[in-house]
């Protein structure tokens, strides 16, 4: 990868970042996400979902409608979506749907993952879009978040 899309992806992912610690202040599990279009936040989302007692509200999801609103369609092209975590399966199934071409997260999920832990539905080629997938930035902090909150409920 070139180092100015390195920096960017990194830039865009502290973005995802303070998501995620948007979602621990109201005590969900803090996962983040950004989608970017042409170097702009068109959609941003945390989890929310014990504040909103909804099973969907996912960072993804929730960035997602936020991203197709502001572009006015639900074919959410041209961006990318950066999550801390790597997607779940619905997630992943919201990601395709939208026709979204790029995926970067920070840290695998090994209990949920579904691009590429434990299924691989961004690569599925049953499936009429894969998106590419760029994993591991910023991993650390994006795992260390996650760490930090769990061993604070334990």
């Amino acid at each position: 990868m070139e180092l100015a899309t390195q920096l960017d992806d990194e830039r865009w992912m502290r973005e995802a970042l303070d998501e995620a610690r948007a979602a621990e202040a109201h005590g969900d599990v803090p996962i983040g996400a950004v989608v970017v279009h042409r170097a702009h936040v068109i959609g941003r989302g945390h989890n929310e979902r014990e504040e909103r007692a909804d099973p969907t509200a996912h960072a993804e999801v929730t960035a997602l409608r936020a991203a197709a609103a502001a572009l006015g369609s639900w074919r959410v092209l041209d961006s990318t979506l950066y999550v801390t975590l790597e997607p779940c399966a619905m997630c992943a199934g919201a990601i395709v749907l939208s026709r979204i071409p790029r995926v970067v997260y920070g840290t695998p999920d090994p209990k949920a993952g579904a691009a590429g832990s434990v299924l691989d539905v961004l690569a599925d080629p049953r499936l009429n879009h894969r998106p590419t997938v760029d994993a591991g930035v910023l991993a650390d902090d994006c795992s260390a978040i996650l760490r930090e909150f769990f061993a604070a409920r334990r």
